[in-house]
C-alpha cells in the first residue's frame, strides 16, 4: 500500500498515537480533552496524504525541498498554522509542538513500515513527499506560533507602557509642586531638578516603546496635521535641547518658506530626537547645525553633526527599532531604549515624506528629511 492511501485508511489510529504523545506533554496538557490534544493532526495527515497523491516533478522535488517551490497545500498550510496558534494559546512552549512533528513523522513512517512486504523505489520516493508535507506544516505552525508570541508579547509591552504612565504623571507632578511651593537649596534642589529631568526621560521612554508596540500590532502612526511653521518647532526644539545639555549651541538655518500642513507634536518628537542623537553622538556639541529649505512642494529638514562615522553597514538598519551603537553595547549610559530614529522614520512616513542619512569622517553626518507642504 502506497503511503497516502496508508495514511487515509488507518487516520484514526495514527491521530490516536498524536493524542497520547500530546497526553505526555505536561504541564499544558494537564487541562486539555481529547479533542483539544488531537487539535488539527486529523487535517495535517489528510492533507499531507492529497499532496502526496498529487504528481511532481523532479525539479519541483528539488524546489520543495529547499522551501523554494510554488506549489503549496493551502489546506495544510491552513492547518498547520491553526495548530501553531491554538498550542501557543493553550500554554505549550515551541519545543513541545515541534516535538509533536517529530513524533508524528517517527509515528507514521513506523506504522506503515509493518505493513510493506518488501519496501521498493516507490516506498522511497513516499517517504520524501511525506518528510515534505510534514516539513511545511510544521514550517506553517512554527511561523504562526512566533506570531502569536510577538503579538503577546507586543500586548504586554503595551498594557506596560500604559499602565506606567499614572506613576510617572503622579511623580512629575509631585516634584512640579514641591519646587513651586517649596524653597529648595543646594543639594535638596538638586535633588528634586535631578527627579524632574529623571521623570522627563522616562516619560519619553514609556512613550517611544508605546509607538513602537502601535506599529508592530499593525497602526500607522496617528498625526493630526493643521497648519504650522517649522521654523517654529525647530526653535522649540533647540531651546528644549540646549535646557538638558547647557554646553551646546546648535545653529539654526532657515531659507524660504518652512510653512505647511503636519502635526506639530510629531515633528517637534522628530526634531528632538534627531537633536538628541546629535548631540550624543557628535564630539562636538557647538558644531550641531539644524537647516531648514522651503521649496514649491516640499520642506527639507537637515540635521548635521561632526562625531564618529556610521558604518554602511550600521546605516542599513540604524531606523530599525531597540538598535543600539557600538558605544551603548558597551554600556555607555544612555537614557533611550534604541528607538529614537525608529520614531523619527515612522513620523516622516507617518506625513508621507522621505529621510536619508550619510556619514563620514571628513563630511560628519547628516540627516536629511524631506516633507511634502501638506500631510
Amino acid at each position: 500500500m502506497r503511503l497516502s492511501g496508508f495514511i487515509e485508511t488507518h487516520v484514526d489510529a495514527i491521530v490516536g498515537e498524536w493524542e497520547k504523545f500530546a497526553r505526555t506533554i505536561t504541564p499544558a496538557a494537564d487541562f486539555l480533552d481529547g479533542p483539544a490534544l488531537r487539535d488539527h493532526a486529523r487535517s495535517i495527515l489528510l492533507a499531507a496524504a492529497r499532496d502526496m497523491s498529487k504528481p511532481q516533478t523532479p525539479r519541483e522535488q528539488v524546489a520543495k525541498a529547499k522551501g523554494e517551490g510554488p506549489e503549496k497545500t493551502p489546506s495544510l498550510d491552513k492547518a498547520g498554522a491553526s495548530h501553531g496558534e491554538l498550542r501557543h494559546t493553550v500554554g505549550f512552549d515551541l519545543v513541545q509542538m515541534t516535538s509533536e512533528f517529530r513524533h508524528l513523522r517517527a509515528c507514521v513512517i513506523r506504522l506503515w513500515i509493518t505493513h510493506l512486504k518488501s519496501p521498493d523505489m516507490a516506498a522511497f520516493q513516499d517517504m520524501i513527499r511525506f518528510n515534505e508535507a510534514i516539513d511545511e506544516a510544521l514550517a506553517e505552525s512554527t511561523a504562526a506560533y512566533a506570531e502569536q508570541v510577538n503579538r503577546s508579547r507586543d500586548i504586554f509591552l503595551a498594557i506596560l507602557g500604559h499602565d506606567l504612565r499614572a506613576p510617572l504623571q503622579a511623580v512629575s507632578m509631585s516634584v512640579e509642586l514641591l519646587m513651586r511651593k517649596t524653597t529648595l537649596q543646594d543639594e535638596a534642589l538638586l535633588c528634586a531638578q535631578n527627579i524632574r529631568q529623571g521623570s522627563r526621560h522616562m516619560a519619553a521612554m514609556v512613550s517611544d516603546l508605546l509607538e513602537l508596540v502601535r506599529s508592530r500590532l499593525g497602526k500607522s502612526l496617528p498625526i493630526e496635521p493643521v497648519p504650522m511653521d517649522l521654523a517654529d518647532t525647530a526653535r522649540a526644539a533647540i531651546a528644549e535641547a540646549c535646557a538638558g545639555n547647557p554646553q551646546s549651541d546648535p545653529t539654526l538655518i532657515i531659507e524660504g518658506d518652512t510653512r505647511g500642513v503636519w502635526d506639530s507634536g510629531r515633528l517637534a518628537q522628530l526634531l528632538q530626537n534627531l537633536i538628541g542623537n546629535a548631540l550624543q553622538h557628535g564630539t562636538h556639541p557647538r558644531d550641531l547645525i539644524v537647516t531648514l529649505r522651503g521649496q514649491a512642494d516640499t520642506v527639507s529638514l537637515t540635521v548635521h553633526n561632526h562625531g564618529e562615522p556610521i558604518s554602511e553597514e550600521a546605516i542599513g538598519t540604524i531606523f530599525d527599532p531597540l538598535v543600539r551603537s557600538s558605544d551603548e553595547e558597551l554600556g555607555q549610559a544612555s537614557t533611550s531604549l534604541g528607538l529614537g530614529l525608529f520614531i523619527v522614520k515612522e513620523v516622516v512616513t507617518a506625513h508621507g515624506g522621505t529621510i536619508e542619512v550619510s556619514s563620514s569622517e571628513a563630511d560628519g553626518t547628516l540627516f536629511s528629511v524631506t516633507l511634502p507642504r501638506q500631510a
